[in-house]
């Protein structure tokens, strides 16, 4: 019987084959079974007209942090629908994206997360989101 893969490895290997998160800085600081923690450095091509991290990519950072963690449990995975809330301008340095497994099952997997700018040493709340994956059963 094969070792089980560490989430870890698993997570950051995934991450590698991404061009998107690559352009965006978006690194996995940790994985767990059902959990992830994703972060990205601020850069302005992630801003919009304000000087805040664009809402597109608060969707995002919500979208791959929540595939990820589901991917721990299921293995691949395709979002069927997410949404996001954003609570207050996301200004910081950098930004921080936990994501965790509300639900999971056989064809889909209910997620939730929480995204946080990093700014002076403080951590600051600034979207929430929730994504519903279907599990990938075949490639074609």
């Amino acid at each position: 019987m094969p070792e089980p893969i560490n989430p870890l490895t698993q997570i950051r290997a995934i991450n590698e084959t991404a061009p998107f998160n690559h352009f965006f800085g978006i690194e996995v600081k940790s994985a767990g079974v059902g959990v992830v923690e994703l972060s990205m450095p601020w850069r302005p091509e992630a801003g919009q007209y304000s000087g805040f991290l664009h809402a597109g990519v608060i969707g995002a950072l919500i979208d791959t942090a929540c595939g990820f963690a589901a991917a721990t449990l299921v293995g691949p995975v395709l979002a069927s629908h997410y949404s996001v809330n954003c609570l207050r301008p996301a200004v910081g340095e950098s930004f921080l994206a936990r994501a965790r497994v509300v639900k999971p099952g056989k064809s889909q997997v209910f997620t939730s997360c929480e995204v946080f700018a990093l700014l002076d040493g403080s951590e600051k709340l600034v979207a929430t989101g929730e994504t519903l994956l279907s599990v990938v059963q075949d490639k074609t």
